[in-house]
């Protein structure tokens, strides 16, 4: 298969990481599958034992309140660091560094999805050293994000009571492939007329064997069955690379 070489220029805007608010603009390859794969890989190793979640939706579902949430409510518990991907601005990051994580801000222009090299690139923001969790906010898109591996160990999608019932059967790829689906903005789902049941049914067709969660970001239900969850995948993750031979633990993690 062949090539075609270009570049995308790509803003990063770190908040609280190793170069405080710096603003800097990298380079980043563009590049075929097969080179993105190789820099997922090569995330995977540099992440090592800490928890690494790709979460997408569509826009507005509310995945930047629900980062906020979820920041404060691991804070006594997990270290966690966020990179926030969008088309232009960097409000999503300062809201997250506001509520006590590291977060760096991927300014995609026109680009619908984090690649595997951007991540790469904004990590550099962060001391992944001193963190147990690495959350990638994708830019909110349910079609261009489910074909890129990001590096990270566990997909999460997550779809709103506003956007009705059947977003996992218009946009399957993207929920078939979650190791969990949240739905959020429980709080106003019988204000928009939400089929919780109908909405419940169309994620078990398209992904059965996702772990499904049920929140509201505002006012915190459902919260604690996500948290205790990252808790528990995140002490899976560092026992099973702590337990594998040399060299072994990243790919037995996977």
């Amino acid at each position: 298969m062949s090539t075609n070489p270009g570049t995308r220029d790509v803003a990063l805007h770190a908040h609280g990481g190793v170069d405080g608010s710096d603003v800097r603009t990298v380079q980043v390859q563009k590049s075929l599958m097969t080179h993105n794969d190789g820099v997922a890989a090569e995330n995977r190793t540099r992440f090592g034992d800490r928890l690494v979640l790709n979460i997408v939706s569509s826009p507005g579902s509310g995945k930047t309140a629900l980062m906020e949430r979820t920041v404060a409510d691991l804070a006594e518990t997990l270290r966690v660091g966020v990179v926030v991907g969008d088309l232009e601005t960097d409000n999503d990051a300062v809201r997250i560094h506001g509520a006590g994580a590291p977060s760096v801000q991927i300014v995609t222009g026109a680009v619908c999805h984090l690649e595997a090299e951007m991540v790469a690139r904004a990590v550099d923001g962060l001391d992944v050293d001193q963190l147990d969790v690495v959350v990638i906010e994708n830019v909110g898109n349910l079609v261009c994000p489910a074909a890129w591996d990001l590096g990270e160990d566990l997909r999460v999608t997550m779809l709103s009571t506003t956007e009705g019932e059947d977003k996992p059967l218009k946009y399957p790829r993207i929920f078939k492939d979650a190791d969990a689906v949240i739905i959020n903005k429980i709080d106003i789902a019988d204000a928009v007329g939400f089929d919780r049941d109908a909405a419940l049914d169309a994620v078990r067709k398209v992904a059965p064997s996702a772990t499904v969660f049920e929140t509201s970001a505002r006012t915190g239900e459902g919260m604690d069955a996500w948290t205790a969850w990252l808790r528990e995948r995140q002490a899976e993750k560092r026992s099973t690379i702590a337990g594998a031979p040399a060299g072994a633990g990243v790919a037995a993690a996977r």
